[in-house]
This record gives structure tokens, sequence and C-alpha cells, in this order.
């Protein structure tokens, strides 16, 4: 089964980078499709970034896109995202989420699709 948990959050400044982890503890990560959503004080769930089980297609959200890659590594039960020039409406709680049964190349839109979901790591980007 999927078990997994995110690393790599914490404060960075404006401008700056960082590179959040989820990680499979069960290893079965490769057979699902994740992505990343964040989730700011007072403000909806949003989707950042997605990935087919495979790794062939992403999707990035419009207020990411440019600046946040998505990625992983199966052999290591990994999804990273990286970020870059991060700014100040970014700060959010991050969380990774894995949807179960999906097409190689496919990844999903909606949240309430996925099955699996970590526990969150905190992002702040000061100004």
């Amino acid at each position: 089964q999927v078990q997994l948990g995110e690393s790599g959050g914490g404060l960075v400044q404006a401008g700056g980078s960082l590179t959040l982890s989820c990680t499979d503890s069960g290893r079965t990560i490769s057979s699902y499709a994740v992505g990343w959503f964040r989730q700011a004080p007072g403000k909806e769930r949003e989707l950042c970034a997605a990935i087919s089980r495979s790794g062939a297609r992403t999707y990035f959200a419009d207020s990411v896109k440019g600046r946040f890659t998505i990625s992983r590594d199966n052999a290591k039960s990994t999804v990273y995202l990286q970020m870059n020039s991060l700014k100040p409406e970014d700060t959010a709680v991050y969380y990774c989420a894995a949807k179960y049964q999906v097409y190689a190349t496919s990844y999903s839109l909606n949240s309430r699709s996925y099955d699996y979901w970590g526990q969150g790591t905190q992002v702040t980007v000061s100004s």
C-alpha cells in the first residue's frame, strides 16, 4: 500500500528555492499518479502540479507554471517538487497525494479523486 511522507519545507526568502520530497514507505508509488497540493490560510486547497505514474506527463497550475518543476524517481519511491523564484503567495502547507489505478500517462486534477495523502509540510516565503 501507499504511505506518503513529505519533507523539505521551511522558511525561505522571496526569490529563493526549495525542493520538497514525497516518499512512499510502501514502495508502490510507481503505480500511482502523484499530485502536489497546497493550502494557504483562509484559501481553498489548490493543485500545484501533477505527474503521471511514468513521469511522461506533467501538469502545472498557472500560478506556479515556469517556476515549479515536478519529477519522480520511482526507484527511490520519491516524487519531488522543485520550487524556484518563490513568492510570498506561495506560503502554504504543501501536500503530496497519490491516485490509485490511473493510466500510465494520466493524472487527476481533482483533489477528491486522490486516494492517499501525506501529512503536509509547511513552506513559508518571506518578503
